[in-house]
């Protein structure tokens, strides 16, 4: 019977040995050079800064593996189903493109620390040995709630809200397969087309390509100065320095430019947004505000629409429209697609999602702003108030698409 305990007690040495060998072999020739490679892992598909999967390698098998243990990102009793696992095999949901690029890489990475953690975690002595203290664990440096910040689907977030949203401004010309967009590309090459058919599209074309964003600079990027016309821009000028487009565009490249620099350190750095702020949405709705006053000339003019509810007798509370431009001295009037706003989750907003954004035909009532002090030209980060406020009026409304069919309003009949 002793002998039998004495054999079954050299076999688990024996067994946990070789375990711990085997799992050496696999982290020397094929973990290790992941740890000392200054190429970025799979995990810059979805993390822009702030993480990668070297982060959580030590130099020593035995190092790594009691720090991954340490963290929770280690099943003992099913290493397959390890947490460390799952986030080395997450891919970006939106972007199949990137996806079958980080491909080859993300496997190699899976396979490699399947196989080593499956030898880890059959070697007793490595299950059980102490804790590391919390200065021996190896993990990223910037604090969890910046490396969800630096995602790129956060960062595609800010992207729809601050730029695809005003998209209006500029798919004329930049939408890929349009005819305009078509006759522009034989003239000057396929660097026009740089708005894709969605979002993430547009959003990974523009990081990938840089050659419209300055991320040292970001108030330089092309994809300001051009419709700035600050440089030739063929589509002449767009924004206003201070405008709703230039707002949303300049926005979301100081935050990319931060997120691509690495620079929020710590959870406070991190911009804060507005739960209450609404949703836009691009349509192809035109207002048109016709004898403006002289002294509005080339000013920067804002109409916010509000829809009368039947049901409350009153006008909602949150605008149901908005858009800004700037005046047009000579012929006295004001013209531009109208941006649409709903509450993020609402039915309103659902709709919009689902297909063309439109208004139906009804009782609306625009308040009108101009910036006559020009304001926002030197502090883009201004918003109109309400001594910019000229006036209101109600008007009925069939809200048709097209620049043919505007929705016009006498800038005479506003009132105070």
């Amino acid at each position: 019977m002793l002998t039998r305990w004495v054999c079954f007690g050299v076999w688990l040495v024996t067994s946990g040995a070789m375990a711990d060998e085997a799992a050496t072999k696999v982290f020397e020739q094929r973990i290790l050079p992941i740890f000392k490679s200054d190429q970025p892992s799979s995990c810059v598909q979805c993390h822009l800064a702030g993480v990668d999967l070297k982060n959580y390698i030590k130099p020593s098998s035995e190092a790594t593996f009691h720090s991954l243990r340490d963290q929770g990102l280690v099943n003992l009793d099913q290493p397959e189903q390890s947490k460390i696992l799952k986030l080395i095999n997450m891919k970006d949901t939106d972007n199949a493109g990137a996806n079958l690029l980080h491909a080859k890489s993300r496997e190699a990475e899976l396979t490699a620390f399947a196989e080593w953690l499956k030898a880890c975690c059959r070697d007793p002595k490595l299950r059980n040995a102490p804790k590391l203290a919390a200065s021996e664990l190896a993990k990223p440096a910037r604090p969890d709630e910046v490396i969800r910040f630096t995602r790129t689907d956060r960062l595609l977030e800010s992207f729809e809200q601050n730029i695809w949203g005003q998209r209006h401004r500029c798919m004329g010309c930049h939408s890929e397969g349009s005819d305009q967009n078509r006759k522009l590309v034989k003239e000057n090459g396929e660097q026009v087309s740089w708005m894709k058919k969605s979002s993430a599209e547009t959003m990974t074309y523009l990081i990938r390509t840089k050659h419209l964003i300055d991320i040292d600079d970001p108030e330089k990027s092309l994809l300001l100065l051009k419709p700035l016309k600050e440089v030739d821009h063929g589509g002449g000028k767009k924004f206003l320095k201070g405008d709703l487009g230039y707002k949303g565009f300049r926005t979301w490249l100081e935050d990319y430019a931060k997120v691509a620099r690495d620079e929020y350190a710590k959870a406070s750095d991190l911009p804060k947004s507005d739960p209450r702020r609404l949703k836009e949405f691009t349509s192809e709705l035109w207002f048109k505000l016709t004898n403006t006053a002289p002294a509005w000339g080339d000013k920067l003019l804002q109409v916010t629409i509000y829809r009368w509810d039947d049901r409350a007798k009153k006008w909602e509370d949150a605008p149901i429209a908005v858009s800004d431009r700037q005046v047009a001295a000579k012929p006295r009037l004001w013209q531009h697609t109208v941006t649409l706003l709903a509450a993020a989750d609402s039915p309103r907003a659902k709709e919009w999602q689902r297909g063309p954004s439109q208004l139906p035909a009804g009782r609306y009532l625009v308040k009108v702003h101009v910036d006559r002090s020009d304001r926002t030209l030197s502090d883009w980060r201004a918003t109109l108030r309400n001594e910019d406020f000229v006036g209101q009026a109600e008007f009925q409304a069939n809200w048709r698409s097209g620049y043919g069919a505007m929705t016009t309003v006498d800038a005479e009949k506003l009132k105070k």
